[in-house]
């Protein structure tokens, strides 16, 4: 489960900003750990995967979201309060009933919140400590990796999250989600567009995702399921070693086991250490489609909580999806418990896909393994029903003997053997399955201020000036910051997909102007050794303003600095 959220603290509240980190910590955090110590109270464990990125981290840990975020759910119990009384006056028992089912909904979530002291971030650790779910980290801020345009950048966003993870989590990941499950391989690289003021860069020899993730001690990522279909499978250095599996021999080999394709984990190619060589796990196609599709899928079924159909100004939902495609006219009133019910009906067929597409390898030596990734905010914010689903899944699992078995991707590798090597092109989860949600006629344009960006950033970071352990650092830093922030995939996404796009792109200029301040106050300190007092004044405010990553450190960004 990836849970990601863009950095949003100090950047608008409503339509577009706090409101979706208070949504996703409401209706997707707090349900997640509720099911997962019901589980663990009846001496059960889900054993996912559980990505919190490092932005997210960030800013679950910041004192805005601390201090705003039980006056949110004030808000929602209050709205849901008011409704009551306005169903019973107009006599709609039933939607009166549902106003309650709201008020206790979110005074639970407050009562859950004050529990953990608002330190959401702790009842994940506990669970990852306890080993019954494994916390593993992303790209500091979901920078889209193959088009990042240096291998500094690529190290920094890497470096930077584990860092983050170790502060917040207190262990080392293991794991990371790479960003839109982009991989790039090792080649030459040209620059797809120009800097916003026509230079052409020239190309050059980059890094593979592979080996940024193994010099940070990262052993395991994800791709999408096209990557390793249309990958090569290439014999381990060992078979080669003791004469065995030609490379012909080997791709009929894997045609052969094609049964086991897609359910294993490979070693990732390339030309970098293979002594720490990094694993890849693939996406199961069979099981996405169920969980996402609003349409075909599990939360298209008419009994569940319609997300789009909400009555204003408190916004909360009264009626069912009834049918995917109906007009929001035609939305018939939520019935909690059957939605519940339905719950129950579609974690066994789920279980079912499951046993279905691994029944083939039940008798091979070592066991099949399917990953179903998800994003997280889709149980609970988007289908308000996913977590108990999840909950579900589980006891499904352990009360029939299906022979399978929930298990983290670090404690398949501690068990079992990698099935080999393969070499991955390019791509990404995204549409076409390349890089086209990120780079296309209406993004290009933020790579021509990125591209600068990076290089400046590196430029300044391989000199020496800044390390004077003060205001040149604290610059820096800063510098840095706005960097990342603006190198954050999920800009693009926004504007590509039309969910947020005047948001996004807001945000984008805003991190770019950001950057440029920063730049120039750089440059002032440079050429005086100090600053003024606006200059001051203004570097204050934006570290105010976008203070994360208090720990960050800018000799990553310097030209050819690595994780040893």
């Amino acid at each position: 489960m990836h849970s990601h959220l863009p950095y949003v603290v100090n950047h608008g509240t409503w339509p577009h900003g706090m409101e979706w980190l208070h949504e996703a910590a409401a209706e997707t955090y707090l349900p997640l750990l509720r099911v997962l110590g019901r589980l663990e109270k009846d001496g059960l464990a889900l054993k996912a995967n559980v990505n919190l990125s490092p932005i997210l981290l960030e800013q679950l840990s910041h004192p805005v979201f601390k201090a705003e975020f039980p006056k949110y759910l004030d808000r929602k119990i209050t709205a849901a309060t008011e409704d009551e009384a306005f169903f019973l006056q107009g006599g709609e028992t039933h939607y009166a009933e549902t106003a309650r089912f709201w008020q206790a909904f979110f005074q639970e979530a407050l009562d859950d919140f004050h529990a953990l002291g608002g330190d959401i971030i702790k009842g994940f650790r506990h669970f990852n400590d306890k080993g019954l779910i494994e916390i593993i980290t992303c790209g500091a801020t979901h920078g889209y990796m193959p088009l990042l345009g240096t291998d500094e950048s690529v190290r920094a966003q890497v470096r930077t999250a584990v860092d983050a993870h170790k502060r917040h989590i207190g262990k080392h990941p293991r794991g990371i989600w790479a960003p839109e499950c982009g991989y790039r391989p090792a080649g030459f690289w040209n620059y797809p567009v120009p800097d916003d003021d026509g230079t052409t860069h020239k190309g050059f020899d980059r890094i593979g995702v592979e080996q940024a993730l193994s010099e940070s001690k990262i052993e395991y990522f994800f791709v999408d399921t096209h990557l390793v279909e249309e990958s090569e499978r290439i014999p381990s250095p060992y078979e080669l070693l003791n004469g065995q599996v030609p490379r012909d021999e080997a791709t009929i080999r894997m045609t052969h086991e094609n049964h086991r394709g897609l359910y294993q984990p490979y070693y990732v190619d390339g030309p970098y250490d293979k002594r720490y060589a990094t694993t890849i796990f693939p996406r199961d196609p069979r099981t996405g489609v169920q969980v996402w599709s609003g349409d075909t899928g599990y939360p298209g079924d008419g009994s569940y909580l319609d997300f789009h159909k909400k009555r204003w100004p408190g916004g909360h939902r009264y009626w069912r999806v009834t049918g995917p495609k109906l007009d929001m006219a035609f939305k018939q009133p939520y019935y909690p418990q059957e939605a519940a019910e339905k719950v129950k009906e579609h974690a066994g067929h789920f279980v079912h896909l499951v046993y279905e597409a691994l029944k083939d390898g039940f008798n091979d030596t070592i066991p099949p393994i399917l990953c179903a990734p998800f994003d997280a905010e889709l149980f609970g914010h988007w289908w308000f029903e996913g977590p108990l689903w999840l909950e579900a899944v589980a006891r499904t699992l352990a009360e029939y003997p299906t022979g399978i078995e929930l298990i983290s991707c670090s404690d398949y590798l501690d068990k079992y053997p990698r099935a080999g090597f393969i070499s991955m092109h390019e791509g990404s989860w995204g549409a076409e399955g390349t890089n086209h949600v990120w780079m296309n006629p209406d993004t290009s344009w933020t790579y021509n201020h990125i591209y600068p960006a990076e290089l400046y950033t590196r430029e300044v970071a391989t000199a020496d000036k800044w390390k004077d352990g003060a205001l040149g650092e604290r610059i820096m830093k800063q510098l840095c910051r706005e960097l990342l922030l603006l190198e954050s995939s999920d800009w693009q996404f926004l504007i590509t997909t039309g969910a947020a796009r005047d948001y996004a792109e807001k945000r984008f200029n805003v991190h770019n102007e950001q950057f440029l301040e920063v730049k120039a106050i750089w440059q002032a300190f440079e050429q005086n050794g100090s600053l003024n007092e606006t200059e001051d004044r203004r570097l204050s405010e934006l570290e105010i303003r976008d203070s994360v990553f208090p720990d960050i450190h800018p000799e990553y960004w310097a030209a050819g600095a690595k994780a040893s």
